[in-house]
């Protein structure tokens, strides 16, 4: 196990900085919002007191709140999915997009990819990726693990999904590297060169590197993503980097030409002081601007009946993530804790969980994950979008998982799919995982020593095909007293 110790002080000082930039940038950037010309900013523009309201918060704040109930080993995207459908109020865009495809039946990251062709590259989820590199600070891997999870739910496997994972990678190795450019070098290589995140923050390096004035810069960046349009995430990525760079470590300076850029001028603001915070704590931060806004952390999204009891202050939200760290990492096989001496080894912290994104990338773009929490988990996949006519097949591969398997242990389930009146399908009855099994169909064990096994069937509706047609494919096995059941949703 990889042991780490942070100092307690000075974690908290960068964690708290975090949020209190967070804070900054959302209530400078907000009434900008949504500008198509440069802006010319010269600091708030709001009455003096408190911050605005800011929804790329609220909801890492409720991310929060359901990590604590349910804790860090048994939290994923159906967990966030919970919490999308439990306690976020907005239904706008790609937000709206992915509840109603919850609300359909269709399981991360399906829920973000059907129906999302415009809105799964947009800004929604980079935006909140803070809290993941909150809770593993100088550990990338496990704060993108996190970030995957987080932005499949609403942005499917579009560019919104590779925009998080490089702000969370960002800003986790923030906490361990003061020299910008390498934090924005190194995150980078978290995300492939032909995204379009990628391009378009490797322009601003290009420019940056050229002496390109900054404004010069953000209409090349408008020009390279006029296609997607505007609130999309490469180029509001990349305004954040035109803050990072151009600014030269001044808090004021980068803030103000990364708003001056336009478009979703909260997020960007936001997310540019929230990594201006971790790189310099509190510290670095203006007193006079920081004294503008003070503490209080206000609610716009999340429903009535939980927001009294999400933390009201930057310093409560800090104070609450430190004691959940260790807890975080423990599952990732990382042991750490607070001391006076720091304690980290930088090759050992990038190398944890490195994969996890390439296996998310592998899977096709229709698909989704459940789990039984305790030692079954699966991925389906299909050729197609979820949606079928009568009498059409519909083919299905389903990716069966389990942890606990000894050497030489066989596990057999027998297989039954519950279908709608009228409908059938050709599938195997017996599907076995295990040590050992070459007498049987295509065993494996991946790179993380999970023993699976592929099962695939196809389904024929009936002449019958309804709006929402619900199945249920269930595996059953004497070793367990319960069945491990998947739900399938396929549409009219």
């Amino acid at each position: 196990m990889n042991k780490t110790v942070y100092n307690y002080d000075s974690l908290r000082d960068k964690i708290l900085a975090c949020w209190i930039g967070k804070n900054i940038g959302g209530t400078m950037g907000g009434p900008y919002e949504g500008s198509r010309e440069m802006n010319d900013i010269q600091g708030y523009n709001s009455p003096k007191g408190e911050a605005l309201p800011n929804d790329d918060l609220d909801l890492q704040m409720a991310w929060f709140m359901m990590l604590e109930r349910f804790g860090p080993k048994h939290f994923d995207a159906n967990t966030l999915a919970e919490c999308w459908q439990l306690m976020i109020s907005p239904q706008w865009n790609e937000y709206g997009i992915g509840k109603k495809n919850l609300t359909l039946g269709l399981l991360p990251p399906l829920s973000g990819e059907f129906d999302n062709d415009k809105w799964k590259h947009s800004n929604g989820a980079w935006i909140r990726s803070e809290i993941w590199a909150c809770l593993a600070p100088g550990y990338p891997n496990v704060a993108i693990k996190y970030a995957i999870m987080d932005a499949c739910v609403d942005h499917g496997m579009g560019e919104g999904v590779y925009a998080e994972i490089f702000t969370a990678a960002l800003e986790s190795i923030a906490f361990v590297e003061t020299d910008t450019r390498k934090i924005v070098e190194t995150a980078l290589t978290y995300i492939p060169e032909s995204c379009r995140v990628s391009q378009s923050v490797r322009l601003v390096l290009a420019e940056y590197d050229k002496k390109t004035p900054y404004r010069e810069t953000r209409n090349l960046l408008v020009k390279a993503n006029e296609d997607l349009g505007w609130f999309q995430a490469p180029a509001n990525v990349a305004f954040v980097v035109i803050g990072l760079l151009y600014g030269e470590g001044d808090f004021k300076k980068s803030m103000i030409y990364t708003i001056n850029c336009g478009d979703d001028t909260d997020c960007t603001g936001g997310t540019l002081g929230a990594i201006l915070g971790i790189v310099g704590g509190t510290a670095g931060i203006p007193a006079d601007w920081r004294e503008y806004i003070g503490d209080r952390i206000m609610q716009v999204c999340i429903n009535g009946h939980f927001a009294p009891r999400i933390p009201k202050t930057c310093t409560a939200f800090t104070d609450k993530i430190l004691a959940m760290i260790p807890r975080v990492l423990e599952v990732h096989n990382v042991d750490a804790s607070y001391g006076d001496e720091p304690c980290y080894n930088r090759e050992e912290a990038f190398a944890v969980l490195e994969g996890y994104s390439a296996s998310f990338w592998s899977r096709s773009r229709f698909s989704f994950d459940i789990s039984d929490y305790r030692r079954l988990s699966a991925t389906v996949e299909y050729e197609r979008e979820p949606v079928i006519r009568p009498g059409e097949s519909f083919p299905v591969k389903v990716t069966l998982r389990h942890l606990e398997i000894a050497t030489g242990e066989i596990i057999h389930f027998s297989a039954d799919l519950s279908l709608p009146q009228g409908w059938s399908a050709d599938y195997r009855k017996n599907i076995y995982i295990g040590r050992n099994v070459d007498m049987f169909e295509a065993p494996a064990q991946n790179p993380n020593g999970i023993h699976q096994n592929e099962y695939t069937f196809t389904i024929t509706a009936g002449e019958q095909v309804a709006a929402q047609n619900k199945l249920f494919l269930h595996f059953t096995t004497p070793m367990f007293a319960q069945p491990f059941t998947i739900p399938i949703t396929l549409l009219g």
